[in-house]
């Protein structure tokens, strides 16, 4: 709870330092006047100058950027050039600044009862004046220094300016009007003070006539009438209050009121807000004593001496939720951070932490002491505080997940009136809101935008609010620390006081107390009033430290306390959880005495649809966080004695050695409220659980992300969000809303559809089946089951999977949407930038106004998301979405509002809320441009067929969405659409090649529809098959025509693209258009994809004819000859041919050589080279078939080849390899020519829409139309023959005459032809080197024969003697 957040080291006293509203921004200065700007988050330094003496860095700087404008040198020395003397404070100044400074003074301003109507209306934001510019402003004795963070330029103003006076501290005033800009008052040493404009740089007034000494401190704040004042103090001890509102011109301005304050002079003021009062004053003076004044008649209310013997150097108001006694935070030189218990109790002092105890012991020497010399309290973040000491800048925070005693209650159906508990002082008090419909008639109102409010741009103007606070006879027994929740059904409120330990449930129909012990922790059940406690045994008490303590007596108390820390851990070690259920009556029963056998200690529970508890791994306590322990003490509670720390690492977790590196430890279990037995392993603690009210969502957080899982229909992870160091959560249907320290986010979940999910419901479905059986059957008997049917599974459904969607989107953070792009004019152009900064009224509306007014006078919003809203400031209780808006309670129990009102948040909204219809309505108020998006979303959430209706989706996206919602005729409507070619594929018989071709300048739209389809081909083969499973042929076939049309124009479609379409165009019997296809893609000189579409078409004379018309002649004739064609010998003949004129042509080098080599096969006495030329012609011829000169009579195919392409006729479409006879190949030609001629083995295709077995050959081995066989090696499209190379045919032959040897259990011999190559084998063993080198460039043909996997990507390893043999 207690942890180290920052430490920078540094070798000088860190004397003044400032923290940024929010940037994770740190200005400090040390003894030795060196300014420096440190992110504290990521531990680096953004900026370091020398303020005191001059920074030669600025010097050179401001001297090149003088040259780079063409300045001449001036006569007087660059201001950069004067000395600053010492550093008197340093600051930021930029718009989130003015802004949460103004905030500040109004809402302490508001609290006051008797506040005027200006100051509790909603509050109006300061006009943007920085324009996007982060200034560091450091106020020396000589000079002040404006440097500007974002362009590094600089503004040095001298004292010469300012009256020649030394400058002692500053304060930032908001200019009324928007002339003036932002004035920054200076206090001088001769006790006036003087304003400065930052757009003209000149002096813009004085106050004078107040103090005698020189002035110390200067602060401004607004009185609960709503009147700006400035206060200031001086060495005089006098406090004076200045009007601070401009109204007036006059340039002298006279004190309004004086009080004497303090002896020896003021040091600092400050301001407080007090719960349901007028904000008050606390100033420190030299004279060791701190007062507090009432701002009303600014009356001394009180005046303590903090810690005797030392003075206050610093001090801040406070409000933190875990130590609701303590307002004021004080340092003296000495290490600790010192807190003042709430004024309106004994004003008793006490170390709210010791620095040492949080730093690592090797930081600080082993005789030095540490010192604190400064302090500041984030402006935002109430949990960090910073101080400066003489061993460097320690950030420290305290408990940053404690949240407000508040806790809301359930609202009646149909009430606006929302109410909560929260716990105050000694009494439990109701807070009542609701939204003041008075100030803005239209909220609520469904059919208006205007609830956005006016929208000034930022569009922060948070809504208005109506709440009054209720006291509740019933009194609380202590007033520590405490911790409320409300039971599920509302109906109980448990408060827990850790400290104490103690527990009270409380009901809230009468407030009577029902149950109460002592107990440290409480989690209730979702699903009914039950809860489990940890019991825990009364605790030692620890010392109270008397008033006015010093250091010492700190220390003593601090080693007392140590031992009851101690004392504390070991009863905690006892401490059991124990489930408590309250019945109807009122009464608590007790359900089980101990949950979970095990033995360590209970560190957390969390409630839930099941309770988790967190144990203690064994980590044993470091010494250092002991003394941590040890030394914060917990606030004295009025008299009755005190319980345990409010700031203690032990009983938590999360302590403030653990550092994030360190893997988290698997300690958290889950039980189950029925059993009380174990639900799954063990996992590492969350910070926080929170289950969704339907149990069908749960979130754990962890320190950096949040991880959301799916509960029905069993546990799934769905994924993390990383929301870091949230605080809070609450479930409203599939949304969570998640607060931080510093944002509230909103994450949209949905689960998807996962297996389980299908399986589940088909389980429900036949068991609801089997119930309504076994009712009939009860009834009517046996009989019953002919008439009972089940209901009939819709065929036209199709249940897809969908995969969980989380979106984050962020609602409210404390940044300032930057209002102009960051430039720093030069002062030459100050007179423009005056009028800039005037802009006219209605184009500053313009250019920040987030609504634009659509047709028929619906206002649109322009923008995705609404500029984030401003989030209130410090810890935060959600209380959930009602009456349409996020509403958050904050530690001064004040509710606030946030819009959910923005059409893109509110469609998201609505449809995670399950009304997508009123998601769709909304739409229409959102930008078409943001519509894609929404779709997008809609389509997670599992609302396809509603984002349909949303008027801007893309066509693209309106396709997926047709057809994930299965309306094909939309889907075919959309790829029309976008493809252009709504008016092509009507004519019957597609596009001919001649109309491609000649088309003239009217026909562009034809190109234009042809590279339409074809972008989109595989749409339209998903729509052709969506549309057959769901049995829409209509709008397949549309979808045909048109694919057909483009299929025939040359290269448009992809072969796979081609092989779909010709079998889709079969299945749908689209004769005609298939065989237009097949004559389209042979006059394209597509034969393979020709030949496949004339196999689907079940016609083998096309099939051949495609080939042959390709030059594809070795598939001709491999096919004619294993079906017995008759038109086997003229396409023997006619491939014999082309081979020959291939061999023939002029004889080159390469020719002659291929030529001897084959000469050398047949005739070792070869003597010269041109012999080879004089051989025969060329023959290849299949097997059994005898020599072109022989006459030819057909052969007819053997038996075996018909049985086996018969063996599998289910198969549609399997294009397998043929009987293994047919594979092995013997020439017939004269024992001279014996060389094996190759070729691939034909593939038997069964097409079962047209002839029970057409064949076809294709090439690329696939046994499928579309679906490659992963063991099939695909093969080059090129003919292996007619593309080789001139010369190489017979080696080729040779070559894939040893590829097909390598099939395994082949026959070598056709039957009844007799191998006639015995004259071969004494020669074989030369050709097999040759043949590898050819190899490579043969296109190799790969069969797949039955059970046979035949690899041809390996080099052949089987000689062809070995073969023959």
């Amino acid at each position: 709870m207690l942890r180290l957040k920052a430490f920078r080291p540094s070798n000088e006293k860190i004397v003044k330092i400032q923290l940024h509203p929010t940037h994770p921004w740190m200005v400090t200065a040390d003894a030795s006047d060196r300014v420096s700007v440190w992110n504290w988050e990521h531990r680096q330094v953004i900026y370091e100058l020398k303020a005191g003496g001059v920074d030669q860095r600025r010097l050179v700087g401001a001297k090149l950027e003088k040259l780079a404008e063409g300045e001449t040198e001036t006569k007087g020395k660059p201001t950069e050039a004067m000395r600053g003397g010492s550093v008197k404070q340093v600051n930021f100044y930029d718009d989130d600044v003015s802004f949460w400074q103004l905030w500040h003074k109004q809402s302490a301003a508001a609290e006051s009862p008797s506040a005027s109507n200006n100051v509790t209306s909603s509050f109006n934001s300061p006009a943007p004046s920085t324009k996007g510019r982060h200034f560091l402003v450091i106020c020396c004795e000589n000079k002040a220094i404006f440097l500007d963070l974002v362009t590094m330029r600089g503004r040095d103003v001298l004292k010469q300016e300012l009256d020649n006076r030394s400058l002692l501290c500053m304060e930032f005033l908001s200019g009324s009007s928007a002339g003036d800009g932002p004035l920054v008052a200076f206090g001088g040493s001769d006790g006036v003070i003087r304003v400065l404009s930052m757009i003209t740089w000149k002096l813009a007034r004085r106050y004078t006539g107040g103090h005698k000494g020189s002035i110390s401190c200067l602060m401004t704040f607004m009185a609960s009438s709503g009147e700006a004042l400035l206060v200031s103090g001086a060495s005089d001890g006098l406090l004076i209050i200045w009007s601070a509102d401009h109204g007036q011109h006059s340039r002298e301005l006279v004190p309004k009121l004086s009080l004497k304050a303090h002896d020896g002079g003021v040091v600092a003021v400050e301001l407080s807000r007090v719960s349901g009062g007028a904000p008050q004053l606390i100033t420190i003076g030299a004279d060791k004593t701190l007062a507090i004044w009432d701002t009303v008649a600014f009356k001394e209310l009180r005046r303590i001496k903090p810690v005797s013997k030392l003075a206050c150097h610093s001090v801040a108001s406070w409000c933190h939720p875990r130590a609701p006694n303590l307002d004021i935070l004080t340092c003296v030189k000495d290490s600790h951070i010192w807190a003042i218990e709430h004024p309106t109790y004994s004003a008793l002092t006490r170390p709210l932490c010791e620095l040492t105890s949080l730093l690592p012991p090797q930081v600080l020497a082993p005789n030095k002491k540490l010192r604190v010399y400064c302090m500041v309290a984030h402006p935002l973040q109430p949990h960090l505080v910073a101080t400066g000491t003489n061993i460097g800048v320690i950030v420290s925070e305290f408990d940053p997940r404690s949240l407000p005693s508040v806790a809301p209650l359930p609202t009646l159906s149909g009430s606006r009136d929302h109410s909560a508990v929260y716990v105050v002082e000694r009494g439990l008090k109701l807070l009542n809101f609701q939204l003041n419909n008075t100030i803005n008639p239209s909220l609520g109102n469904n059919s208006s935008l205007s609830e956005i409010g006016k929208s000034k741009g930022d569009f922060f103007e948070p809504l208005p609010v109506k709440q009054s606070k209720k006291h509740i006879t019933t009194p609380v027994p202590h007033d520590s620390y405490s911790v409320l929740s409300v039971s599920s059904s509302g109906k109980y409120l448990a408060i827990v006081w850790p400290d104490i330990p103690y527990f009270s449930v409380y009901k809230a129909s009468d407030w009577s107390i029902v149950d109460s012990g002592s107990a440290r922790l409480l989690a209730w059940d979702t699903c009914r009033d039950r809860y489990a406690i940890l019991e825990s045994a009364i605790t030692p008490r620890i010392p109270i430290i008397p008033k006015g303590s010093s250091s010492r007596k700190a220390k003593e108390a601090a080693a007392a306390a140590a031992q009851a820390a101690a004392a504390a851990a070991s009863a905690a070690s006892t401490a059991s959880v124990q489930v408590r259920i309250l019945l109807d009556d009122g009464t608590s029963n007790i359900l089980m005495r101990s949950v979970g056998g095990r033995s360590e200690p209970v560190i957390g529970l969390h409630g839930g649809a099941l309770l988790g508890i967190a144990y203690r791994t064994s980590r044993r306590i470091s010494p250092v966080a002991a003394t941590a322990i040890s030394t914060i003490q917990s606030m004295p509670l009025s008299g009755y004695g005190s319980g345990l720390s409010s700031f203690t690492t032990f009983d938590d977790g999360f302590s403030s050695q653990k550092y994030p590196a360190e893997a988290a430890p698997q300690n958290f279990q889950l039980y189950s409220w029925e059993t009380f037995q174990p639900v799954g392993d063990l996992l590492p603690q969350p910070e926080w659980t929170a289950w969704d009210q339907t149990v069908e969502y749960c979130a754990f957080a962890y320190q950096q992300y949040i991880v959301i899982s799916s509960l029905r229909p069993q546990y799934r992870y769905l994924g993390d969000v990383a929301i870091p160091h949230a605080t809070s959560a609450v479930w409203h249907r599939r949304q969570l809303f998640v607060v931080t320290p510093t944002t509230i986010e909103i994450v949209f979940v949905d689960s998807g559809v996962a297996p389980i999910d299908i399986e589940t419901k088909k389980m429900k479905e036949e068991l609801k089946l089997k119930e309504a059986q076994a009712r009939a059957v009860a009834e009517h008997g046996d009989l019953a089951l002919i008439a009972v049917d089940g209901p009939q599974a819709d065929s036209q459904e199709r249940i897809s999977l969908r995969p969980p969607m989380l979106q984050v989107v962020r609602l409210a953070s404390f940044q300032h949407a930057p209002s102009v792009p960051p430039y720093l004019t030069s002062p030459k152009q100050s007179k423009v930038e005056r009028d800039d900064s005037v802009m006219p009224k209605e184009t500053e509306e313009r250019k920040v106004n987030e609504v634009a007014v659509g047709g028929g006078g619906v206002s649109v919003a322009v923008t995705r998301f609404p500029t984030e809203q401003k989030r209130p400031v410090g810890p935060l209780v959600v209380v959930g979405v009602r009456d349409g808006v996020l509403w958050l309670i904050d530690r001064y129990m004040c509710t606030h509002a946030l819009s959910l009102s923005h059409p893109g948040i509110r469609c998201r909204c609505l449809a995670a809320y399950g009304d997508a219809v009123s998601a769709v309505k909304w739409a229409s108020r959102l930008g078409r441009e943001h519509h894609d998006d929404l779709a997008q979303f809609m389509l997670g959430m599992g609302y396809a067929t509603e984002a349909l209706h949303l008027p801007g989706i893309s066509k693209r996206l309106e396709f997926d969405l047709a057809m994930k919602s299965s309306d094909l005729k939309r889907a075919l409507q959309c790829l029309l659409t976008m493809s252009n070619s709504r008016d092509i594929g009507n004519d019957n018989t597609g596009l001919a090649l001649n109309d491609i071709l000649n088309l003239t300048a009217k026909k562009d739209n034809v190109v234009d529809a042809v590279q339409g389809i074809v972008k989109f081909a595989k749409e339209f083969l998903d729509l052709i098959d969506a549309a057959d499973a769901t049995a829409q042929g209509e709008i397949a076939r549309e979808a045909l025509k048109r694919l057909a049309a483009a299929g025939s124009v040359k290269g448009a479609l992809q072969g796979h693209e081609l092989r779909g379409l010709a079998l889709r165009l079969a299945n749908h019997g689209e004769l005609t258009r298939l065989s237009g296809l097949v004559n389209n893609l042979i006059s394209l000189g597509l034969g393979r994809e020709a030949a496949f579409a004339g196999a689907v078409l079940g016609d083998n004379a096309l099939m051949e004819k495609a080939w042959q018309d390709t030059g594809m002649l070795a598939e001709a004739v491999l096919h004619a000859h294993s079906h017995g064609r008759p038109t086997l010998k003229n396409l023997v003949q006619a491939w014999n041919q082309m081979l020959q004129r291939e061999v023939e042509p002029t004889p080159s080098k390469k020719t002659d050589a291929a030529a001897a080599f084959l000469a050398s096969l047949e005739e070792p006495k070869l003597t010269s080279l041109a012999e080879a030329g004089k051989k025969p012609p060329i023959e290849i011829l299949p097997p059994g078939m005898p020599s072109l000169s022989v006459s030819f009579a057909v052969q007819k195919k053997p038996a075996s080849v018909t049985q086996n392409s018969q063996q599998q006729p289910s198969k549609q479409l399997l294009l397998e390899a043929p009987p293994a006879t047919a594979a092995t190949l013997a020439s017939t030609t004269n024992p001279s020519e014996s060389a094996p001629a190759p070729v691939s083995d034909p593939l038997q295709s069964q097409s079962t829409s047209e002839s029970p077995a057409a064949p076809v050959q294709a090439e690329s081995g696939e046994t499928t139309a579309e679906n490659r066989d992963p063991s099939s090696s695909s093969v080059s499209d090129a003919d292996p023959v007619a593309h080789a190379e001139t010369n190489q045919a017979v080696p080729t032959n040779l070559a894939e005459a040893e590829v097909s040897a390598q099939v395994p259990g082949v026959s070598p011999q056709v039957p009844g032809v007799p191998p006639q190559v015995p004259d071969v084998s004494p020669k074989v063993p030369e050709v097999s080197p040759k043949v590898q080198e050819v190899s490579p460039h043969v296109p190799v043909v790969s069969s797949q024969v039955p059970e046979v996997s035949l690899q041809t990507n390996r080099p052949p390893t089987m000689s062809l003697t070995s073969f023959l043999e």
